[in-house]
């Protein structure tokens, strides 16, 4: 729970009761390695925080094939924020790319804080801000070649490579798994 609460203070100053009507709005829940936060055709009705382990926000293309777009490790929002914002169906999935333990609001909870704490829009709209941020790509990664995109990954990245699978990687990066596999062994 303090993680939640320093990840919120980042944003804004709330006071101690403001802090415990927040986390009397929180659940814990854990969703298994490839379990859904949210799914693709589906409304999100819930905001979590990364307590433990790494989501994925992945879609599939007109061919078919899956794409990873964003990794969400520990101590960050996750949510499509715009379908859930709009109650409209999402396009992509958030699925657990590891065992992960998630803080979770209900949309009924998250709005209630809006009409509750003074300030709660302008914290909420940073966080989301962010995490908005880190959901869209870094870079322009098709113009580079896929070792620059590989060692970007690793920067923006440092502790997942060993975590998450490495087709999950090669997805993100746009190559296949065979190249990702030449790729790391060129840059030991």
């Amino acid at each position: 729970m303090e993680e939640l609460v320093a990840y919120i203070l980042q944003f804004g100053n709330l006071n101690k009761h403001q802090i415990d009507l927040i986390i009397s709005k929180v659940k814990e829940i854990e969703l298994r390695k490839e379990e859904y936060f949210s799914e693709a055709g589906k409304i999100p009705r819930q905001v979590g925080f990364v307590l433990e382990g790494v989501v994925r926000g992945c879609y599939y293309n007109n061919r078919g094939e899956e794409i990873t777009r964003c990794f969400i490790a520990e101590n960050n929002l996750v949510v499509d924020y715009v379908n859930f914002e709009s109650n409209s169906a999402s396009a992509e999935y958030l699925q657990a790319s590891t065992d992960c333990k998630l803080l979770v609001f209900s949309k009924q909870d998250w709005e209630e804080l809006s009409h509750t704490i003074v300030g709660w829009d302008n914290i909420k709209n940073k966080m989301v801000q962010k995490c908005l941020y880190q959901k869209s790509r870094k870079s322009p990664v098709i113009s580079q070649d896929a070792t620059t995109r590989y060692l970007e990954f690793l920067e923006n990245y440092p502790t997942l490579t060993n975590r998450v699978a490495l087709s999950h990687i090669a997805s993100y990066l746009g190559v296949t798994q065979q190249s990702l596999s030449r790729i790391r062994k060129n840059i030991k």
